[in-house]
């Protein structure tokens, strides 16, 4: 009878099982270590509307890599939760532009430690040039920008 370790061992070879079981990992240490109600996408939005205030929705969404339906439920979503505010955009009508509302600037400076926490966690075992290189060939599995 297969044990866990051997079906575990089995299934390292493959790199989707990895990064599913590192994205488990990820999301349990940022559960205990950052918030069960902000999600990593939502703490994402933070740093990507804290860094250019103004965007509208379409290029939040291209920021962080998520469709548009996800998006305006995630911008929605931190409506209602006060983090983000929304404007007309003066150049295109049928558009928002995006700014961190003081509560979602509140909110962001209380998770940054937190979310670098999760990284110190996370690469533990690793060392800085290992870091980089994990972030690198992660990165390398992502598609291209089509830009």
């Amino acid at each position: 009878m297969p044990t866990r370790e051997n079906n575990s061992h089995a299934l390292s070879k493959y790199t989707g099982s990895l990064v599913r079981r590192a994205q488990q990992r990820h999301v349990a240490v940022w559960l205990a270590e950052v918030s069960a109600e902000v999600t990593s996408v939502q703490y994402a939005a933070l740093e990507v509307l804290h860094r250019t205030p103004g965007v509208n929705q379409r290029q939040l969404g291209d920021e962080l890599d998520v469709d548009r339906s996800t998006i305006a439920d995630l911008v929605a979503r931190m409506v209602r939760n006060g983090l983000v505010e929304r404007a007309d955009d003066a150049a295109d009508k049928r558009s928002y532009v995006l700014f961190l509302t003081p509560a979602g600037k509140k909110q962001l400076a209380t998770l940054r430690p937190r979310v670098e926490e999760v990284e110190r966690i996370l690469t533990a075992r690793l060392t800085p040039r290992e870091c980089l290189e994990l972030r690198r060939l992660l990165s390398a599995l992502l598609p291209m920008d089509e830009t």
